[in-house]
């Protein structure tokens, strides 16, 4: 037998290289934007043409490379930044290892043209697929320009795993918004087929955010700043109040890169406690200036992915400095015991008269008619929430008070009705012989889920009521490339809604029994579980996922004590349903219990 083992050619090295590096459109658009950043660029601007498949150029008036550099940077591991494994560990640009543009070139038709600010004539460089093609001289700006055409067209097992246009257009957005937050002293422009997208001017890192995100980011952000000698952290977090029901504007980044931390952002989370409900989630823009040698930037690729050397300590003083900037604008009381029990005492005016308080007195007070008169009012208030009110203690009957009794006996001739509330979670019905355990959750969720895929499916509009007056509401620049994505499925939903242009929607009416101040919070949850069930659910169809969206916010937002007529309501509409004992995620919407299996658990 013959050897087996044998080197493999550079091409091939490349394209292997290319999917840990190059993963889909936006990963090049992040590297090449990282160059430009890296070149000294002022001015950058990105042009992409059908989500990035087709074209992605990245234009900047950085340094320019000379005729040499512009040829052998397409090589493997040719790099400007390092010369020794040492110099990984107090590097501060963006890219470093000289992997990015040979494995662009592997998968892509590149063109490059770039010219020294020093130099009159700059160079024109072309590769397809890792084969050099030409370089010759050429007229053009000071910079560098380079073109990515027709990405993975070599390699098409790995084009048929990309998403939708919008899906990947999406990717690319968020890419850009990670590198413009994390220079806003630099100008960027950005195009999508020809339409200008963003134009930002140079900045503090307020200015950016609010051009990125909308003006009312101005009002819904407070500044977070703490220095120490391990780490200085700096930036903005959102006010509880305006926490939002996607994921959308979380932002780390560590020595101007940007980095996911499950933990660091769980230290965040964490110090929004009693402040957030568990479906609400922060924004927040945290920048981290660390010391290189105290850092990895090299153990992931696409170094998003850090490895701190005291990250316990970071957890802690990133948590404090969390809470304390919620504290000093006062998001949340501070704590001031040198103030505890004073009252604000307004100076009095110099030649003010001072008169001696008196005390007024009412000679028809009667204490024991006030009594009385609070017991009926007492009586009044049971009475109106009698559906509530739940009797499981015989001696609550034995009251003194006569209108308290006939409250509580009202009652309890209603727990022998067909339905009660267990609470806002679990309702009892009895049936024959039968008890059913119905999850009020999972039954709005059935119900919900069946009449919206039946509307998606007969692309026909469910009722909806009209707002008295419209209302505008906006999203980040990410979250309303996905409302413009299932904007007629929204409509057929019961949504009224129309897009206002610059991330901005008008809603002229909404789903029955919704209230419309909740219609942002409600969208921003039906484009969160979009966003997680596309990334889970990559076989089903595109109906299903939205309408398990739709499902799953509908039920949390109706999740209350019910009525009598309302419970009645839910059941019926729950046993119209196709095999209304499982929800959509197969999960049990009732259980039965019989006087057979009661026995067993006694």
């Amino acid at each position: 037998m013959g050897d087996v083992i044998k080197l493999l050619p550079d091409s091939v090295i490349n394209q292997i290289a290319a999917g840990e590096v190059i993963q889909r459109p936006a990963s090049a658009v992040k590297e090449l934007l990282e160059n430009a950043v890296d070149s000294g660029a002022t001015k950058i601007k990105l042009i992409i043409k059908d989500s990035g498949k087709t074209l992605i150029r990245v234009i900047d008036n950085g340094c320019g490379m000379s005729d040499t550099d512009a040829r052998l940077c397409f090589d493997k591991h040719a790099t400007s930044k390092i010369s020794t494994a040492e110099d990984i560990f107090s590097i501060l640009t963006k890219g470093f290892r000289g992997e990015a543009l040979a494995s662009i070139a592997a998968i892509s038709s590149v063109e490059l043209k770039t010219r020294k600010p020093e130099n009159e004539v700059g160079c024109h460089v072309e590769i397809e697929y890792s084969k050099f093609i030409k370089q010759e001289p050429c007229q053009c700006e000071a910079g560098t320009s380079i073109s990515v055409r027709n990405l993975f067209f070599n390699v098409p097992a790995r084009k048929i795993f990309l998403k939708s246009d919008t899906v990947e257009f999406r990717h690319i957005m968020e890419e850009f918004h990670r590198i413009a937050l994390a220079h806003p002293e630099l100008e960027f422009t950005f195009f999508n087929e020809e339409e200008k997208l963003f134009h930002l001017i140079p900045g503090n890192l307020k200015q950016r955010i609010m051009a990125l995100f909308g003006s009312n980011y101005d009002s819904k952000t407070v500044p977070v700043a703490e220095k120490t000698d391990l780490v200085n952290i700096s930036g903005f977090i959102g006010k509880p109040e305006y926490a939002r029901k996607t994921r959308g504007e979380q932002y780390f980044f560590v020595n101007r890169r940007f980095i996911k931390n499950n933990y660091l952002h769980h230290a965040l989370q964490t110090a929004y406690i009693e402040l957030l409900s568990k479906d609400s989630y922060p924004s927040y823009f945290v920048f981290f200036d660390i010391k290189p040698s105290k850092i990895d930037v090299n153990i992931h690729p696409t170094k998003t992915e850090i490895k701190f050397e005291n990250e316990s300590f970071i957890y802690a003083i990133l948590k404090s400095s969390i809470k304390r900037a919620l504290g000093q604008y006062n998001v949340i009381a501070p704590m001031d015991f040198d103030q505890e029990g004073a009252f604000p005492i307004s100076p009095v005016k110099s030649g003010t008269v001072l008169k001696q308080p008196t005390i007024q007195l009412n000679p028809d007070y009667n204490p024991f008619a006030e009594e009385t008169k609070g017991l009926q009012r007492v009586g009044l208030s049971l009475n109106r929430d009698t559906e509530t009110l739940q009797v499981n203690n015989p001696s609550l009957l034995r009251r003194e008070t006569p209108v308290l009794e006939e409250v509580l006996l009202q009652e309890e001739k209603k727990h022998f009705n067909w339905h009660q509330n267990w609470n806002k979670e679990y309702m009892v019905v009895s049936y024959l012989d039968k008890l059913l355990l119905i999850n009020q959750r999972l039954a709005w969720e059935k119900i919900f889920f069946e009449e919206g895929l039946e509307s998606l499916e007969k692309s026909k509009h469910m009722p909806f009521q009209k707002e008295l007056f419209p209302q505008t509401i906006q999203f980040s620049a990410s979250d309303a490339v996905i409302v413009l994505e299932i904007i007629n499925e929204l409509k057929c939903l019961g949504f009224e809604i129309n897009d206002f242009g610059k991330q901005t929607f008008i809603i002229y009416g909404v789903p029955v029994g919704i209230d419309s101040g909740s219609v942002q919070n409600l969208i921003e949850g039906i484009i969160e579980n979009y966003k997680y069930n596309q990334s889970k659910d990559i076989k089903n169809p595109r109906n299903l996922i939205i309408a398990k969206s739709y499902a799953s916010r509908m039920a949390a937002s109706h999740l209350k004590l019910l009525s009598l007529e309302e419970r009645e309501s839910l059941l019926e509409r729950l046993f119209l349903c196709q095999n209304p004992g499982l929800a959509s995620d197969s999960k049990k919407v009732y259980v039965e219990v019989t006087p057979e299996n009661l026995d067993k658990l006694f």
